[in-house]
């Protein structure tokens, strides 16, 4: 299954993947639109210091543990993809808790959201990797998943 890698090596830490993140799940056709003088609540998000700076978002893990720890069943796999159901979500952050990356967090309602790779978007492929001008984000498949 395709999924983000970053290489933390390339990675600027210029946060455009957080905004092509934010517009590409608006629901909006501009961008400036969408998103100016607005708090953005992206998929993913650049973490790091002066040295280095890397994105983190959802692995979409062979067996996650927030799918097994939420307490309302929103969290679920299908096709290799973890999606959250936001009609379900109660927003306790116990996802939060248990993720080991620190992929999930909550959207401007408080309900809980992460990377769906951009498949319930038109954007044909995640808009953080189409977005990041260095190429740091990649979208494929490698053997050494986990």
């Amino acid at each position: 299954m395709k999924r983000i890698y970053v290489n933390e090596e390339w990675c600027l830490g210029c946060h455009l993947c957080e905004y092509n993140c934010a517009f590409a799940n608006s629901g909006m056709k501009d961008m400036a639109f969408a998103l100016k003088d607005k708090t953005i609540y992206p998929r993913i998000h650049v973490e790091g210091d002066d040295k280095i700076t890397f994105a983190v978002s959802c692995r979409h893990c062979t067996d996650p543990i927030c799918v097994k720890s939420c307490i309302a069943g929103a969290i679920s796999k299908t096709d290799g993809v973890v999606k959250i159901d936001r009609s379900k979500c109660v927003g306790c952050l116990t996802c939060v808790l248990v993720c080991p990356y620190g992929a999930l967090s909550p959207g401007e309602d408080g309900i809980m959201q992460k990377c769906e790779l951009c498949l319930n978007n038109s954007c044909g492929a995640p808009a953080c990797v189409t977005g990041c001008p260095n190429k740091a984000i990649v979208y494929e498949e490698r053997e050494d998943e986990q």
